[in-house]
């Protein structure tokens, strides 16, 4: 099998246009890490890394002599997280404290990767570099199912404009939100990409009009 790149195969799951897009997502199997607070803060890189250091194990296994049975060559997948805030914490404006967020992040592991590698791969990490934040990666078969998409281009703090181009979507076409929840897909990394030019798939889990 020729290597599995994302960007190829799945763009239009991870690859969409600046304009709402509906769109079918399937189950997928993820390694997670939940948490709560300010995505400014230490807390929050340090989750990101921990389930960096789990996925990063499964895509080296080959170099560090472990093949598992299916294994194929693949880029690993986008950063996605999945934002929730409680009603109550919104003023009156919209506005709200970013210390009030909780989060659940996740990153989508190849379809190899059964139930009983993933918790081996996290031993084998946790032995290797010690990490108390391991203990809290899960693995989990989710699925976003019917969705609205768009691209962001731009500051995370620019958001809304773009949420409000979802929602004139789907009062257009009579469509609801399944959960207050959001999920963003980053494809820039924060660290090397100037606020302006970051790009961020933002999808809303939906329910569509019955037929």
């Amino acid at each position: 099998m020729t290597k599995y790149e994302w960007r190829k195969q799945d763009q239009a799951l991870y690859l969409p246009k600046a304009v709402p897009t509906p769109l079918n997502v399937p189950a997928f199997n993820y390694y997670t890490i939940s948490g709560h607070g300010d995505p400014n803060e230490p807390e929050f890189g340090a989750r990101t890394g921990a389930l960096y250091q789990a996925a990063y194990g499964i895509r080296m296994m080959p170099k560090n002599g472990i093949t598992p049975a299916g294994y194929y060559e693949y880029t690993v997948f986008p950063l996605e997280g999945l934002w929730t805030l409680d009603p109550a914490d919104v003023r009156p404006d919209g506005s709200f404290d970013k210390a009030d967020l909780s989060y659940k992040l996740m990153l989508r592991q190849p379809d190899f990767v059964t139930p009983t590698l993933a918790a081996e791969n996290l031993a084998r990490v946790a032995a290797k570099k010690a990490n108390p934040l391991l203990t809290a990666v899960t693995f989990e078969t989710l699925t976003d199912g019917d969705c609205l998409q768009i691209l962001h281009v731009g500051d995370f703090d620019d958001e809304p404009a773009t949420f409000q181009r979802l929602a004139t979507y789907a009062a257009e076409h009579d469509w609801t939100r399944r959960t207050l929840a959001h999920k963003e897909i980053y494809l820039s990394d924060p660290r090397r990409t100037v606020a302006a030019k970051r790009k961020t798939v933002l999808r809303w889990l939906m329910t569509t009009p019955k037929a």
